[in-house]
Formats: structure tokens, C-alpha cells, sequence
């Protein structure tokens, strides 16, 4: 990990974390200013259990990939905030979800520096089987952007900016905090979090390379460099208590729509999701008693895709 950050050009240091007994790798890039937009990504996973090798393509060597490349691009960048590439320990069980994670460790030395927050977690794979759209396969979920001022819009202006990409902002509660952003969240430190969702392959050891899906982690690339840049030169942005239901179902209707050809599950899909907007009130937001419809469209999405 400390080469591949060296060979972009940036001058790594480990962070040692003593919860999980390793470290986060971290290269900062200096700005204008002493305040930092962090890019990160887990580096660990599950390894050997048993005779099985579990390899982590997907979750979460693609990310990492990403990562680096966006280090590379910011290396010799110097407007702004300044940037912080982490790659971050212990986010796999059994450390997962508890303060023992690498980003717990960073948070709780860093956090008072730290403006925004980029999180990615399964950036690595098509959103569905080779058979769907590109509309659809190329989809990546950005959850978040509507817990911090001017984030949604800065997503939705840069959401088609890259070929091969399609970023999605989606409300951040559509899943539990699964990841190292949420060490951030917990702060009220403003965070976007970058994921295709679980595929099939996911947590066995059937997460290899020949399954990613590789133009569409160059784009991804381009398109998060495209962003920090954006985001180290924006003024401040200060975390906010919002949803956004009908951003989400917005983005749901316009992957379910490009499926209807393709599935008749996706019909009804699309019926209920109308019936959703039409019950969000003028602020785009649903009642309490349809809180959990928009996570369980999620799942079920999910889990038709995989």
C-alpha cells in the first residue's frame, strides 16, 4: 500500500491503529489552507478462512485503485483546501462497526481539520448483469450529498460528467452506515459515500478481478477527481439534518424505467414508486409511516440485480 501511494507521486506515513492491530496508510496533500476534503477506502478484508481465499476485488481492492488514482491526479494540486488519500485498516469484521475500525482511529485525532469526507465501498462492479443497460449498469449511488449545504446540487451538476459513469445521489439512510464514513457521520462531519451496492460475489471467494468491471472504475476515477477538486475550492459547507426521498426515488424511477424492457417485476416497481412521489409533501419529503418504502426498494433492487 505504501508503494503504490509513493509511486503516485504522494509521501505516505502509517497511522498506527491499535484496535485492529495494523494501520491506516496516509498521504496529505497541502492547500492554501490548514482544512482538508478526505478521500478514502478500506485496504483490509477477510483473507483466508479455511481452505477458501477470499480476494476482495470488488470490496475493496477497486476502490483502493480509485484512490490512488485520484491521489495521483490532486499529487502536485495546491488550490484550496488541502487533500488527505486514506487508506484505511480494520473495516472487516470482526472490527467492522466498532471503534476499533481505522477510521475511528483517524477521527478521533484529525477530526477538527477535516471539511469533507468521500467514502467508497464496492465501486468496483456493473450495477446488474451484462444483459442490463448501460443506464442502469453503470449507475454508482452517492449517498449523503443532502447532509451538507450545496453538496446534492454539486453531484446532480457533475452526475453525467464522465462516460462510462452514472454517480446517483441517493438518501444516506436508504442503508445503515456500513462503511468508514460512518466514524464521520457520527461527528456531523459532511460525507458523500460511493458504492454500486452488493453483488453477488460479495463477502465470498468468488470476488476476483476477472468480474470488475474496469471502464467503469476509470471513469469513476476521473469523475471523484472532478469532484474533490470542486470540492477543495467551494466555500465552506456546514453538515444539515435533511433527506431526500424524492431526489432517491427520482434516480430509483429512472433505473427501473431503462429495466422495464427487460423485467416485468420492474413494472410494478415503477407503479409503486409514482405512488411515492405523489405522497412526498412540498418539500419532497414522505410521511413517517412510508419511512422504510424507499430502503426496501433498495433491497429488492438489489437483490434482483445481483
Amino acid at each position: 500500500m505504501v508503494a503504490g501511494f509513493r509511486h503516485a507521486g504522494l509521501d505516505p506515513h502509517e497511522q498506527r491503529v491499535p484496535g485492529c492491530g495494523g494501520a491506516n496508510v496516509l498521504a496529505k496533500i497541502r492547500g492554501d489552507i490548514d482544512r482538508y476534503v478526505l478521500v478514502g477506502a478500506h485496504f483490509d478484508h477477510l483473507g483466508r478462512i479455511g481452505n477458501d481465499v477470499f480476494w476482495g476485488a470488488d470490496d475493496n481492492a477497486a476502490a483502493v485503485a480509485v484512490l490512488i488514482e485520484v491521489g495521483r491526479a490532486l499529487a502536485n494540486e495546491h488550490s484550496g483546501r488541502g487533500a488527505i488519500i486514506a487508506a484505511f485498516d480494520g473495516e472487516e469484521p470482526p472490527h467492522f462497526m466498532s471503534d476499533a475500525m481505522g477510521s475511528q482511529e483517524f477521527v478521533r485525532t484529525n477530526k477538527d481539520v477535516i471539511d469533507f469526507m468521500v467514502c467508497m465501498d464496492l465501486v468496483g462492479h456493473r450495477f446488474g448483469p451484462s444483459l442490463v443497460p448501460d443506464e442502469v449498469g453503470a449507475s454508482l449511488f452517492a449517498l449523503g450529498s443532502e447532509r451538507s449545504e450545496g453538496t446534492y446540487d454539486l453531484v446532480t451538476s457533475l452526475k453525467r460528467a464522465e462516460p462510462g459513469v452514472i454517480v446517483r445521489p441517493a438518501d444516506a439512510e436508504i442503508v445503515p452506515p456500513l462503511s468508514d464514513y460512518g466514524a464521520f457521520w457520527d461527528r456531523r462531519i459532511p460525507f458523500l459515500f460511493l458504492s454500486a451496492g452488493r453483488s453477488r460475489v460479495y463477502h465470498t471467494p468468488e470476488d476476483t478481478p476477472d468480474k470488475l468491471d474496469y471502464p467503469k472504475i476509470e471513469a469513476t476515477a476521473r469523475w471523484l477527481t472532478r469532484f474533490v477538486r470542486a470540492a477543495r475550492t467551494r466555500p465552506p459547507t456546514r453538515f444539515i439534518d435533511r433527506s431526500l426521498h424524492r431526489g432517491t426515488l427520482d434516480e430509483l424511477a429512472e433505473v427501473i424505467g431503462a429495466l422495464a424492457p427487460f423485467s416485468p417485476m420492474a413494472v410494478g416497481a415503477r407503479r409503486h414508486i409514482d405512488e411515492l412521489l405523489r405522497a412526498c409533501d412540498r418539500n419532497g419529503d414522505l410521511p413517517a409511516s412510508h419511512a422504510d418504502a424507499i430502503a426496501s426498494l433498495v433491497d429488492g433492487l438489489e437483490a434482483h440485480l445481483q
